[in-house]
């Protein structure tokens, strides 16, 4: 029975692909077991600026879901027309070589003068349609999803405008810290009004959640007081995992990564580390990367005697097929300040995918936690000698995973939780 009707507004929603889609789609279908009835409110994608699009996510909203779609007004957009190479950038700008002139002054003026990001221009879409959403379908509770952490400023304005409804505030990623910031150029100035924005958001908020401990951490060093915040972590959907088609691998062992990898991966680290190996594995083992992967992780996978596959974004679906068909998993996260709460959803699908995992990331880090608590891989840091002995060690040991634990992030026990936070409202 529908105890309440909650408004998710998402800018990412399908026909958009990509990991920022996975977390309320999955989570939402789930609701309605727990009393929740989702109202989805999202851009329309004919004005949207998707980085990537799976037109074949639609078939998984639920038919009986209403989805309200607002036309925008997006720079990207235009970027796209004059850009080198006619792409909408990714966060990390992973899609864009090393930077030339006009890049660098567009970061600039994306980094200065379109804070928090460039999608601010659907706020106003926005916020109107969600105004006239929560008076028709008597909305008590409002979720904001970022990033595009301008849509949190959504949720702030439609605070003031009806104090009494419950607003929960998701945030999947760090919002001032987070990891592209660097790339923007961006003066004093900018770093503190994008700061009084995550402030604002923080204090104002019902509640907060977001995907790790880490992440918590960094938040509530933001402000004078303890936030209501909440851990919510990605997780995986087991209807996905129940059927995968298996991909071929020329009887090589595979080494597979699915997903964007950015220039702050550390691919040297997984190079170094191969090479170690490379008198035993150079004939036997292949690494297929799923996604897009920055000019300089290709330029020093060049360096190694491995056949190297190149597989351009693909359906979830298949992206899952490819996880299931590895016999090891990469996983990467950024070498950079306050990367210990990276919990990227990534990480529960390859743990579903019941397949060994090596991070190459930090040890003390939330993601290595997971790791060691489902028994799912082993992290390396950022060493390669580490690298290299779990690798040669995996590889020989040809098993899959046996333990259950990493059962308790499936999107139905986060849906639950989250109906248990909207339900004492």
């Amino acid at each position: 029975m529908i105890v309440k009707k909650v408004l998710i507004i998402t800018y990412y929603f399908p026909p958009s692909g990509g990991a920022g889609v996975q977390r309320w789609l999955k989570t939402m279908k789930f609701l309605p077991e727990f009393g929740i009835e989702p109202v989805i409110l999202t851009v329309d994608a004919k004005f949207a600026s998707y980085p990537q699009l799976d037109p074949s996510m639609i078939d998984e909203v639920p038919a009986n879901c209403k989805v309200y779609r607002t036309k925008s007004r997006e720079i990207l957009s235009l970027y796209k027309k004059v850009s080198p190479n006619k792409e909408v950038p990714y966060g990390g700008f992973a899609n864009e070589p090393q930077p030339n002139l006009f890049q660098k002054i567009a970061r600039f003026i994306r980094g200065n003068f379109f804070l928090p990001d460039p999608r601010k221009g659907w706020n106003k879409y926005a916020y109107q349609k969600a105004c006239e959403i929560i008076q028709q379908e008597g909305i008590e509770t409002v979720i904001t999803t970022s990033p595009p952490h301008s849509t949190q400023l959504v949720g702030l304005k439609l605070k003031k405008k009806f104090p009494s409804i419950q607003w929960i505030a998701d945030l999947r990623d760090p919002w001032t810290e987070i990891y592209y910031n660097k790339d923007l150029y961006q003066t004093q100035w900018a770093q503190n009004k994008n700061l009084r924005y995550e402030r604002s958001v923080l204090t104002h908020a019902d509640n907060i959640i977001t995907v790790s401990d880490d992440c918590a951490k960094l938040f509530n060093q933001k402000v004078a007081t303890e936030l209501p915040i909440t851990v919510l972590p990605n997780g995986y959907d087991p209807d996905d995992f129940a059927h995968p088609n298996t991909i071929p691998s020329n009887g090589k062992k595979v080494l597979s990564y699915v997903g964007v990898f950015s220039p702050q991966y550390r691919m040297d680290v997984l190079v170094k580390g191969l090479q170690q190996i490379a008198d035993a594995w150079k004939d036997k083992l292949l690494l297929r990367f799923v996604g897009v992967v920055c000019d300089e992780a290709k330029q020093l996978l060049t360096q190694i005697p491995y056949e190297v596959e190149y597989i351009d974004y693909v359906p979830h679906a298949k992206a899952v097929d490819y996880m299931c068909s590895a016999d090891v998993l990469l996983l990467c996260i950024p070498d950079i300040p306050n990367n210990q709460g990276i919990l990227t959803g990534k990480l529960f699908e390859y743990l579903a995918a019941q397949k060994p995992i090596l991070l190459v990331g930090p040890k003390e880090g939330d993601a290595a936690t997971i790791l060691n608590k489902c028994q799912a891989g082993s992290c390396c840091s950022y060493h390669s000698d580490e690298l290299a002995h779990y690798l040669d060690t995996i590889l020989q040991a040809d098993t899959n995973l046996s333990s259950t634990y990493y059962q308790q992030y499936s999107r139905r026990y986060a849906a639950q939780r989250l109906a248990e936070m909207i339900q004492q409202s």
